[in-house]
């Protein structure tokens, strides 16, 4: 095989490039990746702040977004959540379970990215060449790939599209992937920005810019969906997990609403509290259960005519109307932060042209798609890298 021969020529150096070239190169077959940036897996080493949210305790086909939800099952099922675990314990990486069943790196995501490029190392079968860039992709009738780039030419039997979406583009986030699929006649779906947080343009901008820093436990919902978790008001908007998980359901024009006291029927505690406490002001009760802040502002928004009238002396047909509001708080973003702060990228190429077994194109032999340039979106909470590592496992099998 001369030098610039590959049996497997990867694009891309992230999460699913990384694990496919050491699965790979495992089974005895000579790759080659190329990353475009200048250091592999650079979105690795941002993710989960620094610590790396690596997989979930608790993975299910409902975690994933998909136009055709089916396709995930195979290669979620073939890789599990505790094959990616035995790896991690293999190489002694110490972890620790959060909220949800998210898994962490507790000294930092460098390790989860040293321990893939030492899978990669240990065949001697896996060059990584880094600030190379990809300009065509072209097949021969004897299926034979060339894959032209900045460096030269380099052929192979296989390709394999690892290169992401468009999110994060200062670390190497691009549309390639996407290009090379339209190429090869495959349909692409509609991108978007996704689990990123939400900007607006109205009255409600300005309360979020006055409560910024502050957080609360929420439920965000709409006609699609509904997360209860954290919610983080920042000097554009709403931030927080429960507003990166909706962003992901939500599409421009859209209104959701927050329910600012998921675990209190409001109601209900406000009639026994006009009972027991009939001089105290409806602020005064919601201060035991909100940062100040927030209950003031929510008192502009939603009560203010009643401010400083004692709880004693509202109607019940007034305290319904409070604290139905404070449940099913309404609001409209004029839009999202964009790919500049997108964790993911929705949409992407149809899966129903790709192989769900081998990840392989329908349409071009030796083609492979994995990770996020597919139209598969994980949930917030390590979903998108165990789509990553069991993607990249389902089409190392047949590379």
């Amino acid at each position: 095989m001369s030098s610039n021969q590959y049996d497997v020529v990867v694009l891309g150096a992230g999460a699913s490039g990384l694990m496919l070239a050491a699965k790979a190169a495992a089974r005895g077959r000579k790759v080659l990746v190329v990353e475009k940036a200048n250091k592999v897996g650079k979105k690795i080493l941002m993710s989960g702040g620094g610590k790396c949210n690596f997989t979930n305790l608790y993975v299910e086909p409902d975690n994933f977004i998909s136009h055709n939800p089916h396709f995930v099952i195979s290669a979620l099922s073939r890789y599990t959540n505790w094959d990616f675990i035995g790896l991690v314990c293999e190489y002694g990486i110490d972890y620790e379970e959060r909220k949800h069943g998210q898994l962490f790196t507790l000294n930092g995501a460098k390790e989860i990215l040293a321990m893939l490029l030492k899978e990669c190392e240990k065949t001697h079968l896996v060059d990584i060449k880094t600030s190379c860039e990809v300009k065509a992709v072209t097949c021969s009738a004897e299926d034979h790939f060339q894959v032209a780039t900045n460096i030269g030419y380099f052929q192979a039997e296989s390709v394999v599209v690892a290169s992401g979406g468009l999110s994060i583009p200062t670390l190497g986030g691009s549309g390639i992937g996407y290009e090379i699929a339209k190429q090869f006649g495959h349909h692409i779906f509609p991108t978007r920005a996704g689990l990123v947080p939400f900007t607006f343009s109205d009255q409600f901008k300005e309360v979020t810019t006055r409560l910024s820093g502050n957080a609360v436990e929420a439920t965000l919902s709409n006609d699609l969906n509904s997360f209860t978790e954290a919610l983080l008001f920042t000097h554009r908007g709403l931030s927080g997990p429960s507003s990166l998980q909706l962003s992901n359901y939500w599409n421009a024009g859209q209104t959701f609403n927050i329910d600012f006291l998921p675990s209190l029927g409001l109601f209900d505690f406000f009639k026994a509290k006009k009972q027991t406490q009939p001089k105290v002001l409806l602020r005064t009760l919601l201060t035991e259960h909100l940062p100040k802040s927030v209950v003031i502002e929510l008192q502009n928004l939603v009560w203010s005519t009643w401010a400083e009238t004692a709880i004693g002396q509202l109607s019940d047909e007034k305290l319904e109307h409070i604290a139905k509001q404070l449940h099913q708080f309404e609001v409209k973003p004029s839009g999202t932060e964009g790919y500049r702060t997108a964790e993911v990228t929705l949409g992407g190429v149809d899966t129903t042209e790709v192989s769900s077994k081998t990840m392989e194109s329908k349409k071009q032999k030796g083609l492979f798609f994995i990770g996020e340039v597919l139209d598969v979106t994980g949930h917030l909470g390590g979903f998108n890298f165990q789509w990553a590592w069991a993607s990249a496992h389902a089409a190392s099998e047949y590379v």
